[in-house]
């Protein structure tokens, strides 16, 4: 009982499944980041069964790598692709840091940030569409999902926070963070040589991308904004699962 309460926190913050309402007291966000990949799983688990059904039914190309694009937005309320959208109008602002930071916490999107979105999507829409869909292809992707999460819930425990507040900070300073992470790096090394195992050249592909954008992550955040906050988190799971998928669809012919 006491862990359900941190997956509840989990899936009700970074997701938009229902969930029952619970505190968000300290004792219950000590062990919620350790949740957050599983909220990945069930992504995943969606977008392989999405693409199986479009198989058995043979649905166009264009309607399924729609739906591929679409559906973390639907799973996750687009909380990831809202960071993404704010960290790309404070890098395009060329402002100083604390202006920068400023621009995180505004509330409103500007041009940079609605043209950034613009092309994400159109790039992912693009990269869905020219995937080799096979069910090793699709695993890989979905184990995807999972590990972009688990980086991501590493950086929250092991980053410096650019801010002392907000939700970012919040989880940060609520974790258990040895323990956190811990678990963190047991779900990269399963995710990572669950892929492996599946294609050792597609599977370690992905992978190696999701690593290198987690050292890009941690670079700009650090030289750019001092620290990482819960928009520059979300910046960072957006690249990193646009890189899986890029790295896939480059390599995914290989499995044939």
């Amino acid at each position: 009982m006491k862990l359900l309460q941190p997956c509840i926190i989990a899936f009700a913050m970074y997701s938009k499944i229902p969930m029952p309402c619970i505190d968000w007291n300290k004792e219950n966000m000590k062990y919620a980041m350790c949740f957050f990949p599983l909220v990945g799983a069930v992504l995943g688990a969606l977008l392989y069964l999405w693409a199986m059904l479009t198989g058995l039914l043979h649905t166009g190309v264009i309607l399924r790598a729609a739906i591929c694009t679409l559906l973390p937005l639907l799973i996750t309320g687009g909380i990831h692709l809202d960071g993404f959208c704010d960290t790309v109008d404070a890098l395009s602002s060329r402002q100083s840091t604390e202006r920068k930071l400023e621009i995180l916490s505004d509330p409103h999107i500007g041009a940079f940030g609605v043209m950034g979105c613009t092309a994400y999507l159109l790039l992912s829409f693009a990269l869905w569409a020219e995937l080799t869909f096979t069910p090793k292809v699709l695993l890989i992707l979905a184990i995807g999902s999972v590990l972009s999460r688990s980086l991501s819930g590493l950086s929250v425990v092991s980053f410096r926070c650019a801010k002392g507040s907000g939700l970012l900070a919040a989880f940060s300073d609520g974790a258990q963070k040895k323990n956190v992470r811990i678990v963190m790096l047991i779900f990269i090394s399963m995710c990572i040589a669950a892929m492996a195992a599946i294609s050792p050249i597609v599977g370690g592909t992905t992978a190696a991308a999701a690593l290198l954008v987690f050292l890009y992550y941690r670079v700009v955040s650090y030289r750019v904004f001092g620290g990482i906050t819960g928009d520059l988190a979300g910046w960072f799971l957006c690249l990193c699962e646009l890189a899986m998928l890029a790295a896939t669809v480059a390599t995914g012919g290989l499995m044939l």
